[in-house]
C-alpha cells in the first residue's frame, strides 16, 4: 500500500510541474465554461502516464499491459498536438493495442457468473473492447474533473472487485491529478490522459475477468457515444454547452449524455460533474453487486 500511495504523491507533484511548463510553453486551452477568459495548461495527462507506468513497473504489473498503456499515452500526445480526426484516433488506438491479440489467450468472456465461449475470436473481442473503452472515456469529456474523476471511480471499483495493485496505482495517481484538475481546473488531462486511462481500465478488467462490471460502469460513456452518432460526432463544429448569466449551463443543440442532465436540471459546471460522479458510483455499486 505504501508503494501505491507514492503514485498519489508523484502524480500530485508532477502534475503541478507539467502544468507549469505547459503553460510557459503556450500549450494551453481555453476553459470555455467560465464567465471570464481563462487558459488552462493542456496535456497534463503526461503526469498520469508517467506516474502509473513507473509505479506499475515497481509493483511488477504485466509488462505487456504497461507497454500498451504507454503506447496509448503516445497516441494521446500525438492527438493533443495535432487534433487528429476521430477515425484516425481510433486507427492509431487499434495499432497501439494490437499486441493484445497475443497477450490475452483465454477463449471466453465472463458475464457475471457465466462464461461465453468464443474460441479463437476471443482475443479479437478483447482487443476491440480495449479500443472501445479508450475512445469512450476520451469522448465523455469537456468539464473540469469529469474524465479523471469518473476514471478514478471506475478504478476504485475495479480494485474492490479484483484487488489488482495496478488498479490501486491508477486510482491514487488519478486522485493526485484530480487535485489540480477539479473545478476550477489548473490543468487538463488532454487525450494523453483520457485515452491511456480508458485503455488501462479495459486491460485491468480483462486481466481479472471483469469485462461485465466495466461495461456496466461505461454505460454513460456508451450512451454518450450513441447519441453523438446522430450528429456524426460533429459536436465541436455544431457548438457545445453555453454558460447562462446565472452560471448554469444551457445544453448543446444536439443530444448527448451530459446534455440530457442539463435538460433535466439547471446545473453549474461543478454540479454537473458531481452528478456524473454519483451516477458512476451508483453503477459501480450495481457492478459490484452483480459480481460479488
Amino acid at each position: 500500500m505504501l508503494i501505491e500511495g507514492l503514485a498519489f504523491v508523484l502524480s500530485l507533484v508532477l502534475t503541478y510541474y507539467i502544468a507549469d511548463i505547459m503553460k510557459k510553453a503556450g500549450i494551453v486551452g481555453r476553459d470555455v465554461h467560465k464567465p471570464y477568459d481563462i487558459y488552462v495548461a493542456e496535456m497534463g495527462g503526461i503526469s498520469l502516464v508517467f506516474s502509473i507506468a513507473l509505479f506499475g513497473a515497481v509493483i511488477k504489473a504485466p509488462q505487456q499491459i504497461l507497454t500498451i498503456f504507454l503506447l496509448m499515452g503516445l497516441v494521446g500526445i500525438v492527438d493533443d498536438l495535432t487534433n487528429l480526426r476521430q477515425s484516425h484516433k481510433v486507427l492509431l488506438s487499434a495499432l497501439a493495442t494490437l499486441p493484445l491479440l497475443t497477450y490475452f489467450n483465454r477463449e471466453y468472456i465472463i458475464l457475471g457468473h457465466l462464461q461465453l465461449q468464443l474460441s479463437f475470436i476471443a482475443p479479437v473481442v478483447f482487443w476491440l473492447y480495449t479500443i472501445a473503452s479508450a475512445n469512450l472515456v476520451n469522448m465523455l469529456a469537456g468539464f473540469n474533473g469529469l474524465e479523471v474523476g469518473t476514471s478514478a471511480v471506475i478504478f476504485f471499483f475495479l480494485y474492490l472487485l479484483s484487488g489488482d495493485r495496478l488498479a490501486l496505482v491508477a486510482l491514487l495517481a488519478s486522485l493526485g491529478f484530480l487535485v489540480w484538475n477539479r473545478y476550477p481546473a489548473r490543468v487538463f488531462p488532454g487525450d494523453t490522459g483520457t485515452l491511456s486511462l480508458g485503455a488501462l481500465m479495459a486491460m485491468i478488467a480483462i486481466d481479472n475477468g471483469l469485462e461485465l462490471p466495466l461495461a456496466i460502469m461505461l454505460l454513460p460513456h456508451a450512451i454518450d457515444f450513441l447519441l453523438k452518432m446522430r450528429v456524426k460526432f460533429r459536436g465541436k463544429k455544431i457548438g457545445g454547452a453555453k454558460l447562462r448569466e446565472d452560471g448554469t449551463l444551457s445544453p448543446p443543440p444536439y443530444l448527448s449524455f451530459l446534455g440530457l442532465i442539463m435538460r433535466i436540471k439547471r446545473v453549474k459546471e461543478w454540479e454537473l460533474v458531481i452528478y456524473v460522479w454519483i451516477i458512476e458510483a451508483l453503477l459501480g455499486v450495481v457492478a459490484f453487486s452483480l459480481s460479488a
